[in-house]
């Protein structure tokens, strides 16, 4: 049983928390206290204590006893609070998918003789895990993921629940969305290109252009097709970029008298609009499409697909359990020793050997997250 740390009690963190729990010692850090007692409340073998990581001294010496981190802190918080683990000399998972480049802190996480995991969700995350295990089996030309999170009620006018902080929503829709079509690294405006597709048991959702490739357009470079797009239910787009060319996410103020900037203001109002309740029903739906030339030198398509839905069981949302497991799943690994380099490692990174590709598809079998594989030869 090892000594292990959380940072941030939302509906991801917590359900990371919560996993952790069930063979490891776990505190659960969070500046927001009903977010630790809600946690609590789901497991009482969890010790919650609240902490602002922006204060980087008091976090740097709260994390000392600890033997691994898992950082779950919103987007905007991100970098900065990685940076400051890898300073406390700690070996660290997180998901706070933040838009710097984590690449940068590599020097840094091996001068100070430590393992970061990084971007490890359900996307990025594991698609690259995926990635990266038939990189190491095949000759790749092409990689799509296709990705997305969706309430099974729907309602008008965005369709959409989120379970993260709606400005993380936000800045994937303003973010620059870069893909590789040719060994040629494309940039666009986020939401474009927009394509309806068919999902088993779910129907037509639209496809879009979102910046989710990250690490794999530098640890991939070799491949010359590789694209990620986020999945909605038809409609959803239009009211975004309606909201968009309104102005309504510019950081701009609201006026001269408040403290409040335009986005501030938008997202408070979204909260409300997308919040997704302890019980509202929601599913994970990706797709993940490999194309190359396999060890027998045939064309050969490989697909991975998920389903999953809202665990009435447990009460945990789809995308808590897709996210925060893999990042569990990651965090046991190495806890176990099969991952030990130093330095930070998108998941493609760890995904290329064949043990830790193994381990964690059958963590996540064990919780009833399930990839299923299928495959043709072109």
């Amino acid at each position: 049983m090892k000594n292990v740390v959380v940072l941030g009690a939302g509906m991801v963190g917590s359900a990371i928390a919560i996993d952790m729990a069930k063979t490891h010692k776990v505190t659960l850090l969070d500046l927001n206290e009903n977010a630790l007692e809600k946690a609590k409340s789901k497991c009482n073998e969890l010790t919650c204590l609240s902490l602002d990581v922006t204060d980087k001294v008091l976090l740097k010496s709260t994390l000392k006893p600890f033997e691994l981190v898992i950082c779950a802190v919103p987007g905007y918080l991100g970098y900065n609070t990685l940076k400051s683990i890898i300073e406390a000399g700690k070996d660290v998972v997180d998901i706070s998918f933040f838009p710097e480049n984590a690449l940068e802190l590599d020097n840094l996480a091996k001068e100070k003789d430590v393992t970061a995991i990084v971007d490890c969700g359900v996307a990025p995350g594991m698609d690259n895990i995926v990635l990266g295990h038939y990189n190491e089996k095949m000759k790749l030309t092409d990689f799509e993921c296709l990705v997305g999170g969706l309430p099974k009620i729907k309602k008008w006018p965005f369709y959409y629940k989120a379970p993260f902080s709606p400005i993380d929503v936000i800045e994937e829709y303003t973010r620059p969305a870069r893909y590789v079509e040719n060994f040629k690294l494309i940039t666009k405006e986020a939401l474009t290109d927009c394509e309806y597709l068919n999902f088993k048991n779910i129907g037509t959702l639209e496809s879009f252009n979102t910046d989710g490739l990250r690490s794999i357009i530098h640890t991939m470079a070799h491949i010359p097709n590789m694209k990620e797009k986020t999945l909605r239910f038809p409609g959803h787009i239009e009211f975004i970029k309606g909201l968009q060319e309104s102005g309504f996410f510019s950081n701009d103020k609201l006026d001269e008298r408040s403290k409040l900037s335009v986005l501030d203001f938008t997202s408070k109002v979204l909260f409300k609009e997308w919040k997704l309740n302890e019980e509202d029903e929601e599913f994970t739906i990706m797709r993940i499409t490999l194309k190359g030339e396999n060890q027998d030198g045939k064309t050969e398509e490989v697909i991975y697909e998920l389903y999953d839905e809202y665990c009435q069981e447990t009460k945990t949302s789809s995308m808590s359990r897709t996210t925060g497991y893999t990042a569990t799943a990651a965090a046991n690994l190495f806890l176990d020793g099969l991952f030990n380099e130093k330095g930070v490692f998108p998941p493609e990174l760890v995904g290329k050997h064949e043990a830790c590709f193994n381990f964690i598809l059958k963590y996540l079998e064990e919780r009833n997250v399930i990839y299923r594989k299928s495959s043709r030869l072109i």
